[in-house]
């Protein structure tokens, strides 16, 4: 590699850093919660947002694309606190519907939008290589305080809360990663980390997304590929190790069995 790859590299790693650094813990109470598409529901809201801020003109990066994200994030976690609780049989298909209509609507608003589908593109896929690191100052101090949330209060919070304080994240999240990446961040290192004891779980999440990552960037550089969509393929990979790994370590280091016991 160059030094203008490494350049451009260490910024997109510091990002992906960044993003792990509060979906690992994130997604793991997500996965636990039976409720594993809300980050792509919300990330789509988000989505929506930003495009929806776009085809009134207003700049791609500007202030005002951020709050009608963020509004529209926040407008969607509120939904789904209030389905929640009327109709909580039915949550994650609420949540399907909530994407696919937001999905919808995004297409309808970039229908005519004759630079529509490069907009989309970013919006799915990220573009993680061209961030600074100037820009990430802004992000690092949200995810700062989003840590200090989930870590100190996460027990009372309560469901609302949850989905507010998710709502804030992912929405950044999605304009510097992309949604397929978010999700992938969110789930991949939560599913790695369950085969293993509680007190582990963390800890792999953490490695799984790094490693993941740090893989995927370099694998985008060597052959010129998409970075968003490497990456999310290399989390696949660590997943893999990670079972691999799960199956040689002792007993006492993997996830325990639930369910019925045996009657002797």
């Amino acid at each position: 590699m160059n030094s203008l790859e490494i350049g451009i590299l260490f910024p997109a790693f510091l990002a992906g850093i960044l993003v792990l650094a509060t979906h690992v813990p994130m997604g793991q109470h997500v996965l636990n919660r039976g409720i594993v598409f809300i980050d792509l529901a919300i990330a789509q809201v988000a989505g929506l947002g930003v495009t929806a801020a776009s085809t009134f003109g207003f700049e791609a990066e500007g202030w005002r694309v951020q709050i009608a994200a963020v509004i529209a994030a926040l407008l969607g976690a509120l939904l789904l606190t209030w389905t929640e609780k009327k109709w909580p049989e039915v949550q994650e298909a609420l949540i399907g519907v909530l994407f696919a209509v937001a999905a919808c609507a995004e297409l309808l608003l970039l229908a005519n939008n004759p630079q529509g589908g490069e907009h989309l593109k970013d919006l799915l896929v990220g573009q993680i290589l061209w961030v600074s690191i100037s820009s990430l100052i802004p992000i690092a101090i949200l995810y700062a305080l989003a840590l200090v949330v989930w870590f100190g209060f996460r027990h009372k919070m309560g469901q609302t809360g949850f989905y507010v304080l998710f709502a804030l994240v992912v929405t950044q999240s999605v304009q510097l990663v992309g949604i397929y990446l978010v999700f992938a961040s969110l789930i991949i290192p939560a599913l790695a980390s369950k085969r293993f004891a509680e007190k582990l779980r963390l800890g792999v999440g953490y490695t799984v997304g790094l490693i993941g990552y740090v893989l995927g960037l370099v694998c985008s550089s060597l052959f010129d590929l998409p970075t968003g969509a490497v990456i999310v393929v290399t989390l696949l990979v660590t997943f893999i190790g990670a079972i691999l790994v799960s199956l040689a370590v002792p007993q006492s280091l993997r996830a325990q069995p639930s369910g019925l016991h045996a009657v002797h």
